[in-house]
């Protein structure tokens, strides 16, 4: 989990171009979630002020947040407006990406890439 934060935060921070598996996406939403709840609800009970640094980690993690869900939506072949939609938007980042290459890029889970990729650090 805390390889496909990373993954996104440092090494994808503003790329909005190519595809996110659902994995890292669901990956990224759920380390985010805890990083936000342990810095907002647990910091803001041991010190009201201590929930200036949980705005200022939400605020650092806005545009990669928005990045991999353009990433997702093109892993799906749907253009980035799709994730303003309320409720699709959740639907479709429960959707199998398209297998092959789309319009946006190779696919994420081809499998001979994942082998390739086997015992490399």
């Amino acid at each position: 989990m805390l390889e496909m934060y990373k993954k996104v935060v440092f090494g994808n921070y503003a790329n909005f171009n190519g595809r996110a598996r659902r994995k890292e996406y669901w990956m990224f939403f759920l380390a985010n979630v805890l990083i936000s709840f342990i810095l907002g609800f647990i910091l803001g009970l041991i010190s009201p002020g201590l929930v200036l640094i949980g705005n200022l980690y939400s605020l650092a993690v806005l545009v990669p947040s928005i990045a991999v869900a353009v990433r997702r939506m093109h892993d799906i072949d749907k253009e980035w407006w799709y994730m303003l939609i309320p409720f699709y938007n959740v639907y479709l980042a429960c959707q199998e990406g398209t297998k092959g290459p789309n319009q946006y890029g190779a696919d994420p889970k081809n499998q001979l890439e994942e082998l390739d990729e086997i015992g490399k650090e």
